[in-house]
């Protein structure tokens, strides 16, 4: 962060409430820094109603929740163009603000991005960091059991705990018993309805909307379909389409594309999609965790740990007109790793078949390729495709 603090104008934190944006940049401040809440309801008077005269209330200003007044980013655009001074604002959202219609293009070349996730098992233990990924993309396959019998020692939480407690830092730290963390998902929800919603669009059918969250919870891992999710929802395709943008723009659900070749045929394809923390989407949907969930663990700390790599990494899934499909695939320059995710302890070799179908169609990129299990050992499970405990990874 301090690195992007010396080199962009203006560096933006992004991700969903509750994530600990606004603990982080306040830690950032003690350089000297100005900090400002649109949570304040004064201070967000000023964004609305004089802006330029906000921004000149401090030299360095962090500016929290700026996505309460999208407008403010046209005063800050302002000053940047006056003088690229590094570090001069430090910016939160809890909405995407490259989804925001009309603000996309306001910072454009002037800002560094990052987004900060719900809290991946490692950074829930101490350990400060995601998950062992690094290993797949930068070493030899043959390197990959000993780098990753190496690892971070981590507890050995089961996997339907960790997906129950979610990772956001009040239930996930502080909040031992399942009625506390309930009733404090029910608050977040409450708040997200009546307050963070209307910030970024109207609700029209605040009833629709909530049926249609609690209808994408019961999807985890599916492919989105409109129609089904309208159908459930009692909601006009068009309008459930909105529901959906909205939900991905503040940072609550998940997007996972299909892999191709040609990256243009990837936006006309369903993505898969999940949600930002299974203790949420579990909270919605009521039931135990399942085998989606365990994938929804893994799948949270890909994108906190693409985050850290420069370029990013795409996670993506991979699925045929013939049937064979590949949980996620990995895409960096010249590499791709194909990972199958099997929630169970044991595994059996035809686990891998669509592993090795995927070797063989893109055998130049995918040498090898992984099963991630809720077992105890690594182990080559067949030619090619290493299989690793879980825990060895996330």
């Amino acid at each position: 962060m301090q690195s992007l603090l010396a080199t962009f104008p203006v560096v933006v934190v992004i991700g969903a409430r509750q994530t600990g944006k606004t603990t982080l940049v306040r830690e950032i401040g003690g350089d000297g820094r100005k900090y400002l809440t649109l949570d304040d309801y004064d201070v967000l008077d000023q964004a609305l109603r004089a802006p330029d005269q906000l921004l000149v209330r401090g030299r360095r200003i962090t500016l929290d929740e700026v996505q309460r007044a999208p407008d403010l980013l046209l005063a800050v655009k302002r000053v940047v163009d006056a003088s690229r001074e590094p570090g001069r604002f430090l910016l939160t959202g809890s909405a995407n603000l490259s989804l925001m219609k009309g603000v996309s293009e306001t910072l454009a070349g002037r800002a560094a991005y990052v987004t900060l996730w719900p809290m991946t098992r490692r950074e829930a233990v101490g350990a400060g960091a995601t998950g062992s990924w690094d290993v797949f993309v930068d070493l030899p396959a043959a390197d990959w059991p000993s780098a990753l019998e190496d690892g971070l020692p981590c507890d050995r939480l089961p996997w339907m705990g960790l997906a129950r407690r979610g990772g956001y830092p009040i239930p996930a730290l502080s909040l031992r018993s399942d009625a506390n963390r309930a009733a404090w998902f029910e608050g977040y929800l409450r708040t997200y309805l009546e307050r963070d919603l209307q910030q970024l669009a109207a609700i029209d059918n605040l009833v629709g909307f909530q049926r249609l969250i609690r209808a994408t919870a019961l999807r985890v891992g599916g492919l989105l379909n409109q129609a089904d999710l309208a159908r459930d929802a009692g909601l006009p395709p068009t309008t459930a389409l909105r529901y959906v943008h909205l939900l991905n723009t503040s940072y609550q659900l998940v997007r996972v594309e299909p892999y191709a070749v040609n990256r243009t045929k990837r936006m006309v394809k369903s993505p898969r999609i999940y949600w930002s923390d299974t203790g949420l989407a579990l909270h919605l949907a009521g039931g135990e965790p399942k085998g989606a969930h365990f994938e929804n663990l893994l799948v949270n700390d890909l994108f906190a740990w693409r985050e850290t790599r420069t370029p990013r990494p795409e996670v993506l899934f991979w699925r045929t007109s013939k049937g064979a499909e590949v949980d996620l695939v990995i895409e960096t320059p010249g590499r791709l790793i194909p990972v199958e995710v099997k929630g169970r302890p044991r595994l059996r070799v035809s686990d891998a078949r669509h592993l090795k179908t995927f070797m063989r169609d893109y055998r130049d990129e995918a040498p090898a390729g992984v099963v991630i299990y809720a077992g105890r050992e690594t182990y080559w499970l067949t030619d090619g495709v290493l299989a690793v405990p879980w825990d060895r990874v996330a």
